[in-house]
This record gives C-alpha cells, sequence and structure tokens, in this order.
C-alpha cells in the first residue's frame, strides 16, 4: 500500500521537499527568479548568474524534525551588464518575498554560458584578430577557436569594480572535428570586455609558427600521416569484464537522502560546488555518529609556470571563475561509470533564471575494494577473511581542454577518501621546431605544453562525534639516546594541538610521518581517549610562484596543505566568493586574518590537494588519468574494527583450512 503523505506548500504553491538540504527542484528555480524579477530592486537586463539552495545555518538544520516546516530560501548571484553591478539576493520561498538584496561592490561573478559562447563570436568578427590570423597563415578563420580563459588580475586596469574581462585563447584546427589544441597561436592575447561584448585589445607579441602535425585522438581520424603519436587507430579489442549485482545494489535512496551498509548521507549539487555531501553519519552498534556535517571541494585553481605573453597569465579558478556545476557531464553507463549504477541529475540555471537539466550529473555505484580483513591461524590451517567494499558518489566536470572527475569513497572500515582525477587535453603552445621549450615539455614537434599545478581545497565542516570538535598535529619522533632509549630502537607519536587559525596553518612532513587528528570535544571511548578522525596527507607540493606575483596574491590557501576555521557559514570558498579579477587576498587568507580561537569549537577543515604537473610526452594528445586524493580514517573512533561484524561471503571464503 502505498501512503501519500501531505507535506506543506511554499507560496509558490510548490510543496517542501522532504529535508531542508534537498537541493533546489526545476520548479522553484523558476519560482525563485520570478520572484526576483518583480522585485522593484531589479534592475532592466539583469542576467542570473547562479540559482541554489540557500543552505539554512546548521543549527537550524539539525533542530530540524521530520514533517515540520521551515523557511525554505533559495540564493542568487546576479549581473547586470549596463550597471556593471553584482548583486546577491535570498528569496523566501515559503513567503513569497525577496528577503534579502545586496549590491557587492568591486565583485565581478563567475564567466557565465551565455558570457562563455559569445565570447568567442565576437573575437571572430574583430579585424584586429582576423589580421594577426592571416599573419600566421590562417586562410580559413571558422577552423579557429578560442577559449575563453578568465582575465585574471594583470593590473589596475582590471580592477573588479570597472570593466568585466576574459582574456581567450587562440588554436586552429586542420579540419572540421581535428584537435586544435595541436596547433595553439602563440603570442596572440585578445582582452574582451564581457559587459559589452566588445574586443578592447589585440596584442600580437610576434608570429610563432603553428605547429606542423596533428594530434588527434579519434580513431577515424589518427591514421592520418602527419598525426603524433603515430599508433594504429585501435588496438584488439579485450575480452569484456561485466559487472553484476543479480539481487540488486546494497544502498538506498530516497530523494538525495542515502544509506548504504552503516553509512548514512545526503547528496546535494550547486551550480557553484558541483557535488556535495551532507550529514554524513556512520551507524555503530545501532546508533548514527556523526562524522562530517558538510563536503565539498570549495576550489580548484590552476596556475602555470611559463613567464611568455600567452601563458604567465594562466592561472585560472575553476570553480570560483566559472563553476563546476554547470560544466558537468552528463553521465553513460559503461562508458564513465560501470556496474549497477544509480543516476541523480543536476538542475542549474540559465541566464533568464529558468532552469535547466543536467541528466545523469551524479553517478552513485558499489565497488569491490578487495579483502577488508584476513587472518590464517598457521597452526590450524583456518582462514578467515572478509572482503570490503566502496560506495562512490562522483561526478565529472569538463572545464575547457581538462576534464576532473570528483569522487567520494565511502568504505565499510568507516573511511572516507575524495579523489580526483585528471584526463582531458593539455593547455598548449607553440615554439620553433627543436628549441628547448625551459619551462615546459616538447610533446610534438614544434608543440609544448607549460609546467603547471592544480589545487583543489576540500571544505570539511567536520561533526566528529558531535559539533564541538579540536584538531592536533601528530608527528612521529625518535627518542632521544640515553636511559629512556637504551637500544637506540625507540620512537613515539608527538601530539599537539592546533589552538588558533594562525597555528593550524600546516604544512605536510612525510619524513616525520605527519597526520591530523579531528576529535570530538565531548565524548570519549572506552579506552578513555577522544573519538577522532585521521587525515593521512595525500599529493602536495609547495607553490613556487614569486612573492609579488598574482598568483601569490590570489591563490593563497595553496600555500598551506592544511587550515582550520570556526564554522561560519557564509565562509564557504577558500579563494573568495567573487574570484573573478580579484586582486586577493581573500578567501582563507582574510578569513583568518583575525586568528580566532579553535579550541572546543564547531571548525571546518580545510585541506589542499596538490597536483604536480610536469608534462609527459605520454600526456599528449589525450592525457591518462591521474589521480590524486584525500583520506579520513577513524582513529579511536571505534572500539576496534568496524568490519568486524561482516558476515562470511559463503562458499569456499567461509573458513577452515
Amino acid at each position: 500500500m502505498t501512503v501519500t503523505v501531505d507535506r506543506p506548500h511554499t507560496a509558490a504553491g510548490t510543496a517542501l521537499p522532504g529535508h531542508p538540504l534537498e537541493p533546489l527542484a526545476a520548479a522553484e528555480i523558476s519560482a525563485a527568479s520570478a520572484l526576483l524579477r518583480a522585485d522593484a530592486r531589479f534592475p532592466e537586463g539583469t542576467r542570473f548568474v547562479f540559482v541554489e539552495l540557500a543552505e539554512p545555518h546548521k543549527d537550524a538544520v539539525l533542530a530540524w524534525v521530520p514533517g515540520t516546516a521551515w523557511d525554505r530560501r533559495a540564493a542568487a548571484v546576479l549581473r547586470n551588464p549596463r550597471l556593471r553591478a553584482t548583486y546577491e539576493a535570498v528569496v523566501s520561498l515559503s513567503t513569497g518575498a525577496v528577503v534579502e538584496w545586496r549590491h557587492v561592490a568591486g565583485a565581478q561573478p563567475s564567466m557565465t554560458a551565455e558570457e562563455f559562447n559569445a565570447c568567442e563570436e565576437v573575437v571572430r568578427a574583430d579585424a584586429r584578430w582576423l589580421a594577426a590570423m592571416a599573419l600566421r597563415g590562417v586562410q580559413d578563420p571558422s577552423l579557429a577557436m578560442l577559449d575563453p580563459w578568465a582575465g585574471g588580475y594583470t593590473g589596475p586596469d582590471d580592477d573588479p569594480g570597472g570593466r568585466r574581462l576574459a582574456r581567450p585563447l587562440t588554436f586552429v584546427r586542420s579540419a572540421p572535428g581535428d584537435n586544435g589544441y595541436a596547433r595553439p597561436v602563440e603570442g596572440l592575447v585578445v582582452t574582451v570586455d564581457l559587459d559589452t561584448m566588445q574586443v578592447l585589445a589585440v596584442d600580437d607579441h610576434g608570429v610563432v609558427p603553428l605547429p606542423p602535425k596533428a594530434g588527434n585522438y579519434d580513431p577515424a581520424l589518427i591514421t592520418a600521416p602527419d598525426n603524433v603519436p603515430s599508433f594504429p587507430a585501435v588496438r584488439e579489442r579485450l575480452r569484456p569484464i561485466s559487472i553484476t549485482q543479480p539481487e540488486g545494489p546494497s544502498f538506498t535512496v530516497d530523494g538525495h537522502a542515502v544509506s548504504w551498509a552503516n553509512w548514512r548521507f545526503r547528496i546535494g549539487f550547486t551550480p557553484r560546488e558541483g557535488l556535495v555531501l551532507h550529514d554524513v553519519g556512520y551507524v555503530d552498534r545501532g546508533v548514527l555518529r556523526p562524522v562530517l556535517h558538510r563536503a565539498s571541494l570549495s576550489e580548484m585553481y590552476v596556475p602555470y609556470g611559463d613567464p611568455r605573453p600567452t601563458h604567465w597569465n594562466k592561472n585560472v579558478f575553476d570553480e570560483g571563475e566559472y563553476g563546476l556545476g554547470w560544466l558537468a557531464n552528463s553521465l553513460e553507463l559503461g562508458c564513465d561509470c560501470l556496474g549497477e549504477i544509480h543516476y541523480l541529475d543536476g538542475w542549474v540555471n540559465d541566464q533568464d533564471g529558468e532552469p535547466v537539466r543536467i541528466g545523469n550529473a551524479i553517478c552513485m555505484h558499489e565497488e569491490d575494494a578487495s579483502i577488508g580483513w584476513k587472518h590464517t591461524d598457521f597452526r590450524t590451517g583456518v582462514a578467515e577473511v572478509r572482503r570490503n567494499r566502496k560506495l562512490i558518489v562522483s561526478m565529472i566536470a569538463t572545464v575547457g581542454n581538462y576534464e576532473y572527475g570528483f569522487y567520494w569513497n565511502l568504505s565499510l572500515d568507516g573511511s572516507i577518501e575524495f579523489e580526483v582525477k585528471l584526463t582531458g587535453i593539455l593547455s598548449t603552445g607553440a615554439l620553433p621546431v627543436g628549441e628547448d621549450p625551459v619551462f615546459g615539455t616538447t610533446i610534438a614537434p614544434g608543440l609544448m605544453a607549460p609546467n603547471h599545478e592544480h589545487y583543489f581545497s576540500v571544505r570539511l565542516d567536520t561533526r566528529v562525534d558531535g559539533t564541538r570538535n579540536n584538531v592536533f598535529e601528530v608527528d612521529s619522533v625518535a627518542e632521544p639516546a640515553g636511559p629512556g632509549n637504551p637500544h637506540g630502537n625507540a620512537w613515539r607519536t608527538r601530539k599537539r594541538q592546533l589552538t588558533t587559525e594562525s597555528e593550524a596553518q600546516r604544512l605536510p612532513d612525510q619524513l616525520s610521518g605527519r597526520a591530523w587528528l579531528i576529535a570530538s570535544a565531548d565524548t570519549e571511548t572506552a579506552l578513555g581517549t577522544r573519538p577522532a578522525y585521521k587525515i593521512e596527507p595525500g599529493a602536495y607540493t609547495a607553490p613556487l610562484w614569486q612573492d609579488g606575483s598574482q598568483q601569490a596574491a590570489r591563490g593563497g590557501f595553496a600555500t598551506r596543505q592544511l587550515w582550520v576555521t570556526p564554522y561560519d557559514p557564509a565562509e564557504r570558498f577558500a579563494a573568495g566568493d567573487h574570484v573573478a579579477q580579484n586582486p586577493g587576498p581573500d578567501g582563507l587568507v582574510a578569513y583568518t586574518a583575525g586568528d580566532r580561537p579553535i579550541v572546543d569549537e564547531d571548525l571546518v577543515v580545510w585541506y589542499t590537494i596538490g597536483a604536480h604537473h610536469v608534462v609527459r610526452p605520454e600526456d599528449w594528445p589525450v592525457m591518462p588519468v591521474t589521480a590524486v586524493s584525500m583520506h579520513l580514517k577513524p582513529f579511536g573512533f571505534f572500539d576496534g574494527n568496524p568490519m568486524l561484524d561482516l558476515p562470511r561471503e559463503g562458499g569456499h571464503c567461509s573458513g577452515g583450512s
């Protein structure tokens, strides 16, 4: 029998969803935009950048009782090109009113899809650009493609309170469908005003011949005689791998709420961050114990290390300057995801404020994760073994030339991994054939790719066994020689509490096995210790930019692997709310300037993952996936192995000799 529950409705006539953290539905995006357009403060010609759920304060979410109503709100970022003005607004869908309206002076919001597409067309019509292309022997400008790179901050003329800028780079296809990144137009930098859609400048720093070889990866094209690399189009097919779950997956989904094994959590989606996890908890002997209130990628920064005119200003904040949600792929079974898949759509907005559906934006599935634990009693020959399993929640975004896969992996042992998989096509440059690129790698004749780095800031709104947490740094150190270490073999861990924001700006130390513990301030284990989760440091290299550069001024979050701040719902993004043309410092550098205490507080932990990319020839013409990640592992959170209660798999794995 199906039971229908009558839910409270908003003023717009839409039913309240089953939980305050449900992402906005399509009808809610439309309703919020209509309320804003009808408001007297909404200037004519204003465009919608982002419309998303205005998440309730953490206290309100924790106090909410299922079945009760709440004030359902939507938040919007807006841009008026005529007034060169940026606005932020909050709409109450429950009351049908605009409850907050703010002009954000001196701020540029993220580039919109509308601007992204129009930018290319306006450059194609510019006589200066056409002349520069003719100098390079390009007879058919329609084969040129332009990547609308964000403008960065090159000096006072880029002040975010003035012109709204993009600096697109040009590449040339040899034929329709060809990989244009094989023929970058070196030395040509275009500056476009996105508010007026005018080309402000075409700076030509000198002609470098287009690289002579194609770089195709489509099997129908890579057999061309001038292609590099000159591999066969298609190798012999491997025998298929079939992943089946005859009884179906082990997870259940109710809206965006997920139950899997002992894990409980909610899935969110925003146009800027893309995939978000909420209310992550683990059921321990019948009790749901919280781990994270909210987990998301808060920023993604890619600075390049080549000083030449076309490359030095490549320091793009792919999340803050574009938005990962609206760049999300529609995922396909057997291609992006394999197995018994559950998909969730992502909803974003167009610049009229209307909803746009990204079908299958989020993929969820289970994977076998090898053995979880095993022991064989060598005296009796009796073996006990249990297999681990992961639940993977993922999305993939295409940001111009690169693809990024984002994966939250939850395991039966209580651990959480955030993994980033990088693939796609390198951002390339040209140079005379045979010349040493110095600041990059030659990947084909006359073609190079600059050294660069990728920094990912993961924001963890922690709730390890309760709202109040502490953070400790743990190093492994040798015991000094003497009576306490008579044999010279002793070592121990040194645990130090991080007490202020300045003290909690930390770097890794692999030689000491450095790790960080996020511990409960209020609960205690049977062993008399504080339940905790351990951050095991992963890939990270310190930025190589110089003080005084725009990279140093704007990308301050990347200078530390760990930051800790008291919870503030207004502090969501590691490089600040409005990154485009922001000269910095902003984001974490600004948040922590007051050096607030972080003892026995509601904390947010920010963790930087770094992918240091010295390009290989094997990364061309399309890059094999490389992965970087961070791990959260229970450390005294459980009284023992949380997988001890796993049942035997049966058959020959059921124990015995």
